[in-house]
């Protein structure tokens, strides 16, 4: 085998190249686990498809530019010893007529082929993209570039019916010159046809690319949302519909306000809009799932040995985080089944989110003892981890701060808890608690904590000590116990 750092072992990082109608990016992962995480992540905005419509061919000065941008990229990946590198080109190089001619300088240039995607096949990436980091995905992917609108249904790991439409934010600007009614035509003209986006049954539309994001982080700001995360930023459909409507009718100098969205993307957002509006008239899903995982992160999934492909994106996170900078990374699961009498009629969903609050519980231990709790809220509410709403991440934070300090001083003032619903607060308080009560008995130390265990029985909670329990028997450990029954009561008092 070959040394250059192209056909090197995966270890070495992998990298996807996306060559779009409107920029030109490249994100290195490292390596192989089922969650990818960027190491290097770089876009060039190229405009490749701008004019496509009208001369049939990718943009002069795009040219030039994407040129400048895949030689550093090149350059970049020698220097980095990238062991494996995708290089993926999408609705402007698939249908301009000097698009195969661009490809192949681009293959001249790396040493590797080009995949020039089909409409199909970029459909079915933004779906595994998706699949990436979202569990158990079930609606319609709806993935808008700035060449094509891509939509597919997913249930899990399958898909369905799909579509490729001439709809990225750039045909729709060159189509309509900028004026809505025309561009409202155009886009009605081209979706109206798929009577079978009708039947989506209230199932929940997945938002997939930049300018769609973009109207996600400006919907954050409009509602006032405690939460400054778009990926898995959920809104149902009668909370997204009049911020959508203000948005299109907003003007130049109102889109310049949204703080988080840069200026040349914060223009496109009416005509972007349009083109949400009518998938949502449409499909009329029960809410709209935005997502930062892309058509990259689905090329990259689909690289992935099978063993790491199926795995759950949350948990495959949270090992590897304890594995990395935890002080026992099997202690975890001591935890999870340590306390699951105390949970006898738990969700799957339920489950997993308790079983990655235990794996990520000692998450501060090297912080100062005054500051874990705050640490420990802070750091799991920013982690980039995947397959998890935001109840789940801010009931996950809640649980490990509680586990350190009791109630979260801080939380009140936060505005997060108008995310949560009494019941998940209640049950975010019984396991923290539970793991106070835990690290008390075992100081976090594995396998001291399995010779004893918990009973709830009859109104009751009962912990059962070996026969020689004095490392056990402790005034912390007796008001822990106390403490965790008051909680676990307050819970049953409020409906849990």
């Amino acid at each position: 085998m070959s040394d250059s750092p192209l056909t090197a072992t995966p270890e070495g990082g992998i990298a996807v190249i996306d060559i779009g109608s409107n920029t030109v990016r490249m994100v290195i992962y490292d390596g192989f686990a089922r969650v990818p995480f960027p190491l290097f992540n770089e876009k060039a905005t190229c405009g490749l498809g701008r004019g496509i419509a009208v001369t049939g061919k990718l943009n002069q000065e795009g040219i030039e530019l994407a040129r400048k941008a895949l030689t550093r990229f090149k350059k970049l990946v020698d220097i980095l010893e990238v062991g494996q590198v995708s290089i993926l080109a999408t609705a402007a190089v698939r249908d301009a007529e000097d698009g195969m001619g661009f490809a192949e300088e681009v293959k001249d240039l790396f040493g590797i082929p080009v995949s020039v995607l089909s409409g199909a096949e970029e459909a079915e990436l933004a779906a595994h993209g998706v699949a990436c980091g979202v569990h158990n995905a079930d609606g319609i992917v709806a993935d808008m570039g700035g060449g094509s609108l891509d939509i597919i249904y997913i249930h899990g790991e399958a898909f369905g019916k799909w579509a490729t439409l001439p709809l990225g934010h750039l045909r729709v600007q060159e189509a309509s010159g900028g004026n809505q009614n025309k561009a409202t035509d155009f886009i009605d003209e081209h979706l109206d046809p798929l009577g079978w986006l009708t039947e989506s049954g209230n199932r929940t539309l997945y938002i997939v690319g930049g300018a769609w994001r973009a109207i996600g982080k400006a919907f954050i700001q409009m509602s006032q949302y405690p939460l400054n995360v778009i990926d898995n930023y959920s809104i149902k459909r009668r909370d997204a519909e009049p911020l959508l409507e203000e948005i299109i009718r907003m003007e130049p100098d109102q889109l310049l306000e949204f703080t988080s969205i840069p200026k040349r993307r914060s223009m496109a957002l009416p005509l972007a809009g349009l083109v949400l509006k009518k998938m949502i008239d449409l499909a009329r899903p029960e809410k709209l799932v935005f997502t930062a995982y892309s058509m990259r992160e689905g090329k990259f999934l689909t690289t992935l040995p099978e063993k790491y492909r199926h795995d759950d994106p949350l948990l495959a996170s949270s090992k590897r985080l304890v594995q990395t900078r935890g002080r026992f990374a099997e202690h975890g699961q001591e935890l999870y089944d340590w306390m699951s009498p105390l949970f006898t009629d738990e969700t799957e969903a339920e489950k997993r989110i308790r079983l990655a609050t235990c794996l990520l519980s000692d998450i501060s231990w090297f912080e100062h003892q005054d500051y874990r709790s705050e640490h420990a809220f802070r750091r799991i509410i920013r982690l980039p981890f995947a397959g998890l709403s935001h109840r789940e991440r801010i009931m996950l934070a809640y649980s490990v701060s509680y586990r350190y300090d009791g109630e979260p001083k801080f939380f009140a003032g936060s505005g997060l808890g108008a995310v949560l619903d009494k019941k998940s607060v209640d049950r975010a308080r019984v396991i923290g608690a539970a793991l106070r009560l835990a690290n008390t008995l075992c100081g976090g130390i594995p396998k001291i904590l399995t010779k004893t265990e918990l009973v709830l029985q009859q109104g009751k909670l009962d912990l059962l000590l070996p026969p020689d329990g004095v490392i056990y028997a402790s005034d912390p450990v007796q008001r822990r116990v106390e403490a965790l029954f008051e909680t676990l009561q307050q819970e049953e008092a409020n409906g849990g």
